[in-house]
């Protein structure tokens, strides 16, 4: 993975708490945004994909869920 580097701005006294922790900032910053980014991803996906899970579900409604019969639990 290729790294770049940025410049950020974050509370003081969280910054101090965290390296007097010695958290690793630029590590934790990256598993923030990774926890931010696959969030956005998953609303994405949920708002594109709506209109589609709504229609299966009325089908599952209407028609029952498939192969039903065969199922042992």
């Amino acid at each position: 993975m290729t790294r770049r580097s940025t410049s950020m701005t974050l509370d003081a006294a969280l910054l101090d708490e965290a390296r007097a922790l010695g958290v690793n900032l630029s590590r934790a910053a990256e598993e923030g945004i990774l926890a931010q980014v696959r969030a956005a991803r998953a609303l994405r996906w949920k708002q594109e994909n709506a209109e589609a899970v709504a229609d299966y579900n009325k089908w599952i409604e209407e028609g029952g869920v498939p192969l039903s019969q065969f199922r042992k639990f």
